[in-house]
């Protein structure tokens, strides 16, 4: 199959004679700080694979499109083919991570109402902070199209954060991505795992996302591992 796209954590492939899907492949590449910390660890992507889908199924049951379609193995997810935003829609619920840097938060604080943040997509600009008149000033979406984002985002957050809660989590924040599938539908596409949340123990506080890897706060696949195993009600 030719290749698409390849990221950091994924590569994304053509399907033959199906121009409409593609095939989604979980890589076991960990990185942070714009890559310039990088590891191979292995079995990264199978539990990545099997969350996001876990995750894409819940969405859509609860009524909110996403361009998954099935799981297929251990590593890949069959996905509809969607035109993405070079966007990045980030939803706080906790003070943690860039925001504290920027404004001079203490980590841990819980926010009165979700805060909806939006990143550029740039690798050589680090995915800078965005409002809404620069990304109609760049031609990202048209203001139709980014508040149709934000408010689908913070209805993921509202499912998200009771599934995780139910489940002994925290649900800090995290990042969506946004696409047009081939019917002309906005989704939420790419992943949701813990490379993408924050989410914390509820009653300890431990992080179990990809803050383990970024400041070597302990192994990362035991956190991943205790995420999924939560989440499959194990």
């Amino acid at each position: 199959m030719r290749v698409l796209y390849e990221g950091k954590a994924k590569v994304l492939y053509e399907i033959e004679g199906e121009p409409d899907k593609c095939l989604v492949h979980f890589k076991d590449t960990a990185t942070a700080f714009d890559a310039t910390k990088k590891a191979q660890i292995e079995g990264k992507g199978v539990i990545n694979n099997t969350l996001s889908s876990l995750l894409f199924r819940l969405l859509e049951e609860k009524g909110i499109r996403t361009h998954f379609i099935r799981q297929v193995s251990d590593r890949e997810m069959l996905v509809w083919r969607a035109k993405r935003y070079e966007l990045e829609v980030v939803v706080r619920n906790i003070t943690a991570g860039s925001l504290c840097k920027r404004l001079g938060l203490k980590e841990g604080q819980k926010l009165k109402r979700p805060l909806v943040e939006l990143f550029y997509k740039r690798d050589d600009l680090h995915d800078p902070l965005v409002c809404k008149e620069h990304v109609l000033l760049l031609g990202l979406a048209s203001r139709g199209e980014v508040n149709s984002m934000v408010a689908i985002a913070k209805r993921v957050n509202r499912v998200l954060k009771s599934f995780f809660k139910d489940r002994g989590l925290l649900l800090v924040d995290f990042k969506l991505e946004f696409g047009l599938l081939p019917d002309g539908t906005l989704a939420v596409i790419d992943e949701i795992s813990p490379d993408t949340c924050r989410l914390w123990d509820i009653k300890t506080g431990e992080k179990l996302d990809k803050d383990r890897f970024r400041f070597d706060l302990g192994d990362l696949m035991e956190g991943y591992r205790e995420v999924l195993r939560r989440l499959q009600g194990g």
